[in-house]
């Protein structure tokens, strides 16, 4: 039997992806200012960004970055078990690990990095974690190259990840959920999901890209929300792209399993230490969530702003009090055609296709900043509502 040539599989699988409308394309962001970015020398308002506190262009924050970058440079020089471990990173570790209770932290370059190298070094072939079947893609991604089995259930559905959980009695038993799902943008049921991690002597992991710096006192997330802490939730990921407004992530649990990822998560040990100056900037950027909450106000007003727009025109609108707002269009081309006529009325909101979501759930995913205006919603609904209702023409890409 011939071999198959790797150039005639690409070709096959990019004609499929245009038949399906797939196609995945970069845009090239010229300059940005807030919420407004240059795009092929068009200004645009973004819909489609995580940058719900307005911290990533903060002049603190920058400053913060700039100045670390002056002392230790632009790189880490190194692995952080080599020489890439810098004042900074201890620094931020302890500021997070104290303002949200738990007795260590560990910084990664990425929530990605940090969710592969958590479930790998705590699973094995023999052990379960059971997750929702909307969590990220990287949680997905760690629990499949741990070699444990992988159980998904029906997402939110707290009866199934029970039954789930109960399949196997032996081996070590991992419970990970999203804290806000998102593309979806609502709340996974933590406080139910703690009692059943207790009851199946499991660990709650919960990686709350979406919800720490936007919900509950001070920020603090979604286990805020649900009264819960590091007993409930031994083991929580802070990703720092969306309210920090910067890179990497930050675990947090007991100094034994923290230890312990530290010292055998391959991810970890094998990967250039982050920039310490982020680690500088990050921590302004936590300073300025604790000590700001009208930023979190003044987002809680535009979300609230957006549902009652987007339903007084009739606009599909899921159950999601978050700064994610997806509206749902089902099919890929149609997406992409409305997600091009906003860009013709000066709005960016792109196209959330599969795999990112499930085949038949094509949508727009608009995500809201504390840096928008009450205009600048008001001006998006108006669009969205001829666009949706209009069914523009469709296009591949």
């Amino acid at each position: 039997m011939a071999r198959t040539r790797l150039a005639d599989r690409l070709a096959a699988a990019r004609a499929e992806r245009v038949a399906k409308a797939a196609l995945r394309t970069r845009r090239e962001i010229e300059a940005r200012e807030g919420v407004k970015v240059l795009v092929g020398g068009q200004q645009l308002t973004s819909f489609c960004g995580n940058d719900y506190l307005g911290l990533s262009q903060h002049l603190d924050v920058v400053a913060a970055l700039q100045e670390a970058a002056a002392w230790h440079g632009v790189g880490s020089t190194g692995s952080a078990g080599v020489s890439g471990h810098h004042r900074e990173h201890a620094a931020f570790e302890r500021e997070m690990a104290q303002w949200l209770g738990y007795e260590r932290g560990l910084f990664f370059g990425s929530g990605y990095q940090a969710n592969l190298a958590v479930l790998q070094s705590l699973l094995r072939e023999g052990d379960l974690c059971v997750q929702d079947k909307l969590n990220h893609a990287c949680l997905i991604d760690g629990a499949r190259l741990s070699g444990c089995e992988l159980k998904r259930y029906p997402h939110t559905d707290v009866e199934a990840a029970m039954r789930q959980l109960m399949t196997r009695r032996d081996g070590v038993a991992i419970l990970a959920t999203d804290g806000v799902f998102s593309m979806d943008g609502d709340r996974a049921p933590l406080a139910d999901l703690a009692l059943v991690a207790r009851a199946q002597d499991a660990m709650l992991y919960v990686d709350d890209a979406h919800g720490i710096g936007v919900l509950g006192p001070e920020g603090r997330g979604s286990l805020a929300v649900a009264g819960l802490g590091p007993r409930e939730v031994p083991l929580l990921l802070v990703p720092l792209g969306k309210a920090f407004g910067g890179q990497g992530a930050i675990l947090l649990g007991n100094a034994n399993v923290v230890g312990h990822v530290a010292e055998t998560a391959r991810p970890y040990l094998f990967s250039t230490a982050p920039a310490p100056a982020m680690a500088a900037a990050m921590r302004a950027s936590l300073r300025l969530i604790r000590t700001q909450p009208w930023r979190r106000a003044k987002l809680a007003s535009l979300v609230a702003r957006y549902r009652r727009g987007a339903l007084a025109r009739g606009l599909p609108v899921q159950e999601s009090f978050t700064p994610i707002q997806p509206i749902l269009l089902g099919d890929n081309a149609r997406a992409l055609a409305v997600s091009k006529a906003l860009e013709t009325q000066g709005y960016l909101v792109s196209a959330i296709r599969p795999p990112t979501v499930p085949d038949g759930q094509a949508r727009l995913r608009v995500t809201l900043s504390c840096d928008h205006s009450e205009a600048d919603v008001d001006g998006l609904l108006t669009a969205l509502a001829e666009a949706v209702q209009a069914r523009p023409d469709p296009v591949t890409a």
